[in-house]
């Protein structure tokens, strides 16, 4: 925690952008330190996460590709989402792809955005499988499972930066 709480402010925001591109995640955990150890700062992260705006969630999901689809560049956010969603594009037959590539489709144009889930250790049917059932959504139960799954890949993400450090 000692190197996390060193870091100058610009540089840590700069990392904390890479696990949830919604700056006023970042900011508010730039704020909040020194923190005691790696559980006070995973609470902190996790209670920022929770308590985004709904623009904050927009502006997080616009750096996530669908799923499916090979993240692009080369920043460190790109290479951990190609990471999160290898395991499950590995996984799927031309018929799973393709539906995949259908409910995305449907997901946009339905919420007005990205489908976004916590891929990691996930097969693409299984993927598919929630998709189509969170299609059934109203917007506002929609709303509360992106901000989660968003704040799921973003801890994740958290503890990655961690361990880097």
């Amino acid at each position: 925690m000692e190197t996390f709480n060193a870091l100058p402010a610009e540089r840590l925001a700069e990392e904390l952008l890479a696990c949830l591109a919604a700056p006023s995640w970042g900011a508010e955990i730039v704020a909040k330190r020194p923190y005691r150890d790696r559980a006070e700062l995973l609470s902190a992260a996790d209670a920022a996460a929770s308590s985004l705006s709904w623009p904050d969630v927009l502006q997080g999901l616009s750096a996530h590709p669908r799923i499916g689809e090979r993240a692009a560049g080369e920043s460190r956010e790109a290479s951990w989402s190609r990471a999160e969603q290898m395991a499950a594009a590995q996984s799927a037959d031309d018929t799973t792809q393709g539906a995949l590539i259908k409910v995305n489709q449907e997901y946009e144009a339905r919420f007005g955005h990205v489908f976004l889930i916590f891929a990691s250790g996930r097969s693409q049917a299984e993927i598919l499988t929630v998709a189509r059932e969170r299609l059934g959504n109203d917007e506002e139960t929609e709303r509360a499972i992106v901000r989660d799954e968003l704040r799921k890949i973003a801890l994740l993400r958290l503890e990655r930066v961690l361990d880097a450090l």
